[in-house]
């Protein structure tokens, strides 16, 4: 389960940086016009992207990583689960967020013993 919660970390934020990065009108649908808000939103998801393809490559080599994993996973459950409160569930990126905050609470679940 954590190859699969990290593995869609990877596999959502490649293509939601290329959008954020082509600053077209999806960008800003979901995220709001270009400002320093957004730039940094997009700075905490690579560092996202950058922790998960690591922990994903570690685990493949057998390194133990499962709690550097499971830190990064909870602090994604929370930050996802309160975007439902914070901007409501007619934004796309709340209902995703939701989908995959089910997703990462599920391995940590799985991983706790």
């Amino acid at each position: 389960m954590l190859l699969v919660s990290l593995a869609l970390n990877i596999m959502v934020l490649v293509p939601v940086l290329g959008v954020l990065a082509a600053n077209g009108r999806a960008a800003e649908y979901a995220w709001g016009s270009d400002t320093a808000a957004r730039r940094i939103l997009a700075a905490i998801y690579a560092a996202i992207l950058f922790a998960s393809v690591t922990l994903l490559a570690g685990h493949l080599l057998k390194y133990d990583v499962l709690a550097w994993a499971q830190a990064l996973l909870a602090i994604q459950v929370v930050y996802k689960v309160l975007t439902a409160p914070f901007v409501g569930l007619r934004n796309p990126v709340v209902l995703s967020n939701l989908g995959i905050a089910i997703v990462h609470a599920t391995t940590l679940v799985v991983t706790a013993g």
